[in-house]
């Protein structure tokens, strides 16, 4: 089995010889779901993560330019306190090149590039029941994070707010005492101190075993991954409750990897513990889905995931019409 190096960034052919093994795979596995868009597909390989090295191979005779039979990219962590640990962010063999070694020799590269590196473990985001967590198990990984994908309909028309008028759309009803901002792409630079020390909230989160440690939040950090999105091709819109005095007492963000497409994901949704128990997660995540569809109204789909020990952040979603999907787990292996 022939294995090839991608050098950064990858050609155009690269590229959609990737998204061929991606298509191809989400069509056989996951045929429910919008198939994988080219824009989002290339911003992650073409465009280098804050967080890491990422190193690329395809398996295949083209060198990667061809017609490939499998793919994997794997995250080198750089930041401090997990560059002992990595992530595997793809590891995907096309439905017809299956049970023919391809995805273990992909993995041994893997494993290789790991230990060379000084790696002692590394973690994937796994859908469970599929060939994908029977693959990582028979090579010893272990899920240490059950987690499930929820997912809430946009209806066509859901970015016009109650009550609007030919005057213009009227104001979403305030939360005693907070106000609901929405801000687009980069959180302004005023406000990116409030929202960096809010972020510093989701260390309460669920992580399981997971090797991987959260790290500190700072305006900097904060704006140098909202614009690797943007720099991705993407958008992102923050909706934050606020108090009078600048704090940031909850936020939700939503990202479309594709802002043509007609999913989104949602990504954190924090309340600071001294503001739960007032409906906020409730009112940021409403207030989200509404600012999202007038700015994207061919938008239908938004997905997120959730832990399942994380009974407050479950029961927020159902409230809101979120749906669950299917589960998913954070598998780990140590080497």
């Amino acid at each position: 089995m022939m294995i090839h190096s991608l050098a950064l960034p990858p050609s155009d052919a690269q590229v959609d010889a990737w998204l061929a093994v991606l298509t191809s795979a989400a069509a056989a596995d996951l045929p429910q779901l919008p198939p994988p868009s080219r824009v989002e597909v290339a911003g992650r390989l073409c465009v280098t993560p804050a967080r890491g090295r990422p190193v690329l191979w395809t398996a295949g005779a083209g060198g990667g330019a061809g017609e490939s039979e499998g793919v994997a990219a794997l995250l080198l962590f750089t930041e401090e306190g997990n560059t002992h640990t990595a992530f595997l962010d793809v590891l995907t063999v096309r439905p017809g090149a299956r049970r023919r070694g391809v995805g273990t020799a992909l993995w041994e590269r893997v494993r290789e590039e790991l230990l060379a590196d000084g790696r002692t473990s590394v973690a994937a985001m796994l859908d469970l029941g599929g060939p994908g967590q029977a693959f990582a198990e028979a090579m010893g990984f272990e899920n240490v994070l059950q987690m499930a994908w929820y997912a809430q309909d946009v209806p066509a028309g859901a970015g016009a707010p109650a009550g609007a008028t030919a005057d213009g759309p009227a104001q979403p009803p305030a939360t005693p005492g907070y106000e609901l901002l929405t801000w687009y792409g980069l959180v302004p630079d005023a406000w990116a101190p409030a929202a960096a020390a809010a972020h510093a909230a989701m260390e309460d989160a669920p992580t399981g075993d997971m090797d991987e440690r959260i790290q500190t939040w700072t305006p900097e950090r904060l704006h140098t991954l909202q614009q690797l999105i943007l720099d991705r091709g993407g958008d992102m819109i923050t909706v934050a409750a606020v108090t009078p005095g600048g704090e940031v007492a909850a936020y939700t963000e939503i990202v479309l990897p594709d802002p043509e497409g007609t999913s989104a994901l949602q990504y954190d949704t924090v309340v600071l513990p001294a503001h739960r128990g007032h409906g906020l997660g409730r009112a940021v995540k409403r207030h989200m889905s509404a600012q999202a569809a007038a700015r994207h109204p061919q938008l239908r789909r938004i997905a997120t995931t959730v832990a399942d020990e994380n009974g407050p952040m479950r029961a927020v979603n159902e409230a809101l019409g979120y749906r669950r999907e299917r589960g998913v787990g954070i598998y780990q292996i140590k080497l």
